[in-house]
């Protein structure tokens, strides 16, 4: 047997995601918008998903989102390396403007979907893998009726995904990344069928508007003058 459903949780929000820095494995907090995000979002996922099994990235921002998430919903959280962000390598902590200043060729390379070269990048293919594994290994004791949500990053959730549905990370780039505490539903397909997994649901989040949500709970308060 094997697990029936799977959630791809993505975490909340962190000072590098308001600024636009890349933080790939740099163990960073989540900001204040990001812990109201996780409140929320883990509010919402609960009343539609209950999960069997939760399981996390060991970066605390994941790990923090997962907490809330297994608060809500009555579970336990087990940590998994496994589903960690991508690792940018020295890029890491960088805004997208200096990349494209300090590494033009390999920019566009990696802005083409390549891996770039001499930057110790970690390849797609390889962050889909150990995803995709931890997957398969945590749902293998599972059953049908059963759910097991994954919470962790960007990068990682989308070539997760690809390659759970049969897809090569190194070429495919049909799916867009999620919000922050936005997640992916995927059920697994009949047996025999091709892929063995379906994404019947993807970039789902608590129903807030985008702008609100990506700017917190202040989001309309005028500015104050002194």
């Amino acid at each position: 047997m094997s697990v029936g459903s799977v959630i791809f949780l993505r975490h909340g929000r962190t000072a590098y995601n308001a600024i636009g820095r890349l933080q790939g494995q740099v163990d960073i907090p989540l900001d204040e918008v990001g812990l109201w995000q996780a409140q929320h979002g883990a509010e919402a996922l609960a009343r539609l998903h209950a999960p069997t099994r939760v399981i996390s990235s060991d970066l605390v921002r994941a790990w923090v989102t997962a907490e809330h998430y297994a608060d809500a919903a009555g579970a336990a959280v087990v940590a998994d390396p496994r589903v960690r962000e991508r690792s940018f390598g020295i890029w890491e902590g960088l805004t997208r403007d200096e990349i494209a200043a300090g590494w033009p060729q390999e920019f566009e390379q990696w802005r083409s979907g390549s891996d770039p070269s001499g930057i110790e990048v970690e390849p797609r293919a390889a962050v889909a893998v150990r995803v995709a594994e931890a997957v398969t290994e945590h749902g293998a004791d599972l059953t049908s009726t059963d759910t097991l949500v994954v919470v962790a990053h960007g990068a990682a959730i989308t070539l997760g995904i690809t390659a759970l549905l049969g897809l090569d990370p190194d070429t495919w780039r049909g799916i867009s990344g999620l919000n922050n505490v936005h997640w992916s539903h995927l059920e697994r397909s009949h047996a025999g069928s091709a892929p063995a997994w379906r994404l019947v649901a993807h970039n789902v989040g608590a129903g807030f508007p985008l702008d609100h949500w990506n700017a917190g709970p202040d989001w309309n308060l005028e500015p104050t003058s002194f």
